[in-house]
């Protein structure tokens, strides 16, 4: 079985490198396998493992150097290893695990390093959300102290962000019981960052109506534009508010320390938390997700528990004692693989080359009248319309162009709505991805933007409702 699955990787990981003519659809007879009902007796290894790949190849892969659309995880072969090792060994690192503690906090002082954040403690989580829930729970315990034990007590609580934050922010604040309505989702400038000078405002406005602040969320990359809130202002903000303030950098904090994209991280060390997905911008596979903290004590008040099943080693908190996730894979071994094969230098100069790629995207899209660049890409993503003369609806025409561009296959993207105008929306985070890649990108999105123009109107599917 493992000689199986070794072929049908390097088969695989030999097709990443190079964009497909078309996208891959699943065949008649596999479907039709795919409907069968449950097995009572053994099957056949080699039959089951090539429907197992020919079911992957048939699926919607990040791994490709053209995948655009939303922001993908691009699969280092050193990730793929680690994830392999790691589900033989099936080490949990809930309770004590031994030598993996301490890869586990090699790999978590190694991430801190990486982006320059002077943490104190962490965890590798199952993802952004449950980094940012962990993150807002420990800022909850500290803003409304026994809320764990006793719950709000009719004490209510304000979280403080841009209206475009990542929605798992929202879903952070709902399950540690604050509630939709503590969430203050606030405006933005011209550069799509928050303004702190409204948070400031209403974190005195809700201290007056005896509301408690909990936390400023500075989003470090958000998922439409890629915009890095002002993190040194909005921690000035917090030190005047003896407020907590958390970093989500889920997808854009590993350009911390790249030439590109420093500066728009400065007063990052001043965060009491930041989030990192290592399987955005670090290429590991899914699940990898980091939470760093400044205070050490923070993660224990919040979730620390002794139990008779799960003793403790004396003072040592246990594992699971950081975070809320109880059945907790080795994840980051998938990250230590990446470091120390590959160094934090190498990961650095590809992150700053999917930075160039927004720019020279954006910079050919400035030059064709053809097109509209809807803003000015501060990290690797970037929205742009497509705006051919005698097109009336410009929105359904995008939108028709998305959909045109992911049945061709040879560039994915997804449409997106920015400022109420649907557009096309990219983000380069592939180490795959070249100069003549993105070349490539454009050029098939005119191609496909002119034979949606004059396609008969009675031959396009229809767009489904804006909310």
């Amino acid at each position: 079985m493992l000689e199986l699955a070794a072929q049908e990787i390097i088969r695989a990981w030999e097709s990443f490198d190079r964009p497909r003519p078309r996208e891959s659809v699943i065949d008649e007879a596999l479907a039709a396998r795919l409907l069968d009902s449950l097995p009572e007796e053994p099957g056949d290894p080699a039959a089951a493992m090539r429907d197992a790949g020919r079911v992957l190849d048939a699926s919607i892969s990040p791994a490709r150097p053209l995948y655009l659309a939303y922001i993908g995880s691009t699969g280092l072969a050193t990730g793929a290893l680690a994830s392999a090792l790691a589900s033989t060994y099936d080490v949990n690192l809930a309770a004590h695990a031994a030598a993996g503690e301490f890869l586990d906090g090699q790999a978590l002082r190694w991430t801190a390093a990486f982006v320059g954040y002077p943490h104190a403690d962490g965890a590798f989580t199952s993802g952004g959300q449950v980094s940012n829930l962990t993150a807002l729970v420990a800022a909850r315990e500290q803003a409304l102290p026994g809320s764990r034990e006793h719950g709000l007590e009719g004490r209510r609580g304000a979280v403080y962000c841009s209206r475009e934050a990542h929605h798992s922010v929202v879903r952070a604040v709902e399950i540690a019981g604050l509630g939709t309505a503590a969430v203050r989702g606030l405006d933005i400038d011209t550069d799509r960052r928050v303004r702190p000078e409204l948070i400031d405002a209403e974190i005195a406005a809700d201290r007056e109506a005896g509301v408690t602040p909990v936390a400023i969320v500075a989003t470090a990359g958000t998922t439409l534009t890629g915009a890095v809130d002002p993190i040194a202002a909005l921690a000035d903000v917090a030190e005047r508010h003896g407020v907590w303030l958390h970093v989500d950098g889920a997808y854009g904090l590993p350009a911390a320390r790249t030439p590109s994209g420093a500066a728009l991280f400065r007063g990052l060390e001043r965060a009491d938390s930041v989030t990192l997905d290592a399987h955005k911008w670090l290429g590991v596979p899914k699940s990898c997700s980091v939470l760093l903290v400044r205070n050490a004590a923070c993660l224990n008040a919040a979730f620390g528990h002794r139990e008779s099943y799960m003793l403790h080693r004396g003072d040592a908190h246990n594992p699971v004692d950081r975070t809320l996730e109880y059945s907790r894979p080795f994840n980051s071994l998938k990250l230590w693989m990446a470091f120390r094969i590959h160094g934090a230098a190498a990961l650095r100069g590809w992150i700053e080359r999917s930075i160039g790629h927004a720019r020279r995207l954006a910079a050919m899209l400035e030059d064709d009248p053809e097109f509209e660049v809807l803003h000015r890409p501060q990290l690797s993503t970037l929205c742009f319309q497509h705006r051919p003369a005698g097109v009336d609806d410009l929105d359904e025409h995008n939108f028709e162009l998305a959909q045109a561009v992911q049945a061709d296959g040879r560039v994915y993207l997804a449409p997106a709505d920015l400022d109420g105008r649907v557009c096309l929306r990219v983000c380069f985070v592939n180490f795959r991805t070249t100069d003549d890649e993105v070349d490539d990108a454009i050029n098939a999105i005119r191609e496909l933007g002119a034979r949606v123009r004059s396609a008969p109107t009675d031959r396009r599917p229809p767009r489904p409702a804006r909310r």
